[in-house]
């Protein structure tokens, strides 16, 4: 199973733990039964063991579809729209996949997250030769970066691949009924999926969200699915408090956050995570960054980020603990040449599997840092595959909930976000910013 294990963060604060469970359970319980803030956003809690077999043949088929007709897909999506399917991908895919390509399945690429003109203008290029497909992510299709991308994308597939085809590659994951995505889906006869309305964008890697994209990638949702599911029943209300991973890391990160620790960095020793922790500080960031609250959530790539943000984890400010997610058993097997000169001295590794060097690495990273006043939490997964992953994933998503709870924030909205969109369409001059554009030229003004 994933493990958890706390015992680390400080033993003033284990024995703190007990007086803590009830507030958990009390979270918990608000949270599963939809009476708390921003319930009309939990359809993500059942969701992984409501998937039904014909519902994952239907993606795959539309997975089908795309591997035999291109050889690069583009994922057009930001936020949940995209950070969930490219952690998936990023933690299976080789390494060296962009070098070395991929016979049976197409490259993904993403797009529709950034509004960086040098960006858009390399995919383009670089897909001038290929024969892509796309996969348009939006519930309403009107997001800015997305939706340019999107247009972009849409242009020039329908030239370089004509209509018909154009309208076989393009998939929308969208909205049943409304919204500009929508009206082009039904319009152009786009293969579409539904996002459903009760599951915010940060929590929809296991809807058609996240699932297509992987699927196209070639990996297996439906094991990805299963190890969800398993996890839901794992972090039921009814489960004991001790046997809860997703209780036990809320209670954890909380009861550091009143002790003072307001920035949590996750932590891995294997690159192919880097993109699950990008996933997971929007997960938290968002669900929990209000009303002036909140741990910020931060990540590092160790032991790359040990000779750059090492020192200042060992030795800087006391206010971050580690969360460390470590994996058991990795992919691949390669020993450590013994070498006659030993010029480098690295003779003693000779005949050992550099994963345990790495795993010394990352045991004697956490003594270190533990020593240095930094609390740690530690989660094990067996192995980097579809299973843990999924697993992992809906660990994180319903600590997430339940940590929220705890903060007293709604988890599940993000009023926050729409601040710099407003600013954006007032200085661009759309219709119906009127008010605002005057506004704003005021504060530059002042500014100035």
């Amino acid at each position: 199973m994933i493990t958890i294990d706390i015992n680390q963060i400080g033993k003033e604060r284990l024995s703190k733990l007990e007086s803590y469970k009830a507030s958990v359970a009390a979270a918990l319980a608000t949270l599963e039964s939809r009476n708390g803030a921003g319930n009309d956003f939990t359809g993500w809690l059942d969701l992984p063991c409501e998937i039904t077999p014909d519902f994952i043949a239907e993606i795959d088929a539309a997975a089908k579809t795309l591997r035999e007709n291109c050889s690069v897909v583009v994922v057009a999506g930001i936020g949940g729209s995209y950070l969930g399917a490219r952690a998936v991908i990023e933690a299976f895919a080789n390494s060296f996949q962009w070098l070395i390509g991929d016979k049976k399945n197409p490259t993904i690429v993403f797009a529709g997250h950034n509004i960086s003109e040098d960006y858009l203008f390399e995919l383009t290029e670089f897909l001038k030769d290929k024969n892509f497909g796309v996969i348009n992510i939006s519930k309403s299709g009107t997001t800015t970066e997305t939706a340019l991308a999107f247009r972009l994308l849409k242009a020039q597939c329908e030239k370089q691949r004509g209509i018909d085809m154009a309208r076989k590659v393009i998939v929308a994951i969208t909205d049943a009924k409304k919204g500009a995505a929508r009206t082009t889906a039904d319009k152009e006869g786009y293969k579409s999926f539904i996002i459903p309305d009760n599951v915010g964008g940060r929590y929809s890697v296991l809807t058609p969200v996240g699932l297509l994209p992987i699927a196209v990638a070639g990996y297996d949702i439906k094991k990805l699915v299963e190890g969800a599911c398993d996890m839901r029943l794992r972090t039921l209300g009814s489960v004991p408090f001790e046997q809860n991973p997703a209780a036990v890391y809320a209670a954890a990160r909380n009861l550091l956050y009143k002790g003072g620790k307001k920035i949590e960095i996750l932590v891995n020793f294997c690159p192919k995570l880097h993109f699950f922790a990008e996933w997971w500080k929007q997960l938290y960031g968002e669900s929990e960054g209000k009303d002036g609250k909140a741990i910020y959530p931060a990540s590092v790539d160790f032991s790359t980020d040990l000779h750059s943000m090492g020192q200042w984890i060992q030795q800087g400010e006391r206010t971050i603990f580690e969360t460390v997610i470590s994996v058991d058993n990795v992919q691949h097997s390669l020993i450590v040449p013994s070498d006659a000169e030993n010029v480098d001295g690295l003779n003693f590794l000779a005949g050992k599997h550099v994963d345990q060097v790495n795993k010394m690495a990352e045991l004697g990273t956490r003594l270190a840092h533990i020593d240095g006043g930094v609390p740690n939490i530690r989660i094990t997964l067996p192995q980097l595959n579809e299973y843990w992953l999924g697993q992992l994933i809906y660990m994180f998503e319903k600590a997430c909930g339940i940590s929220g709870y705890l903060l007293g924030v709604n988890p599940f909205d993000q009023p926050g976000v729409e601040a710099y969109k407003k600013n954006m369409f007032a200085l661009l001059d759309k219709p119906g910013y009127e008010k605002e554009s005057a506004l704003i030229k005021d504060k530059i003004k002042a500014l100035e």
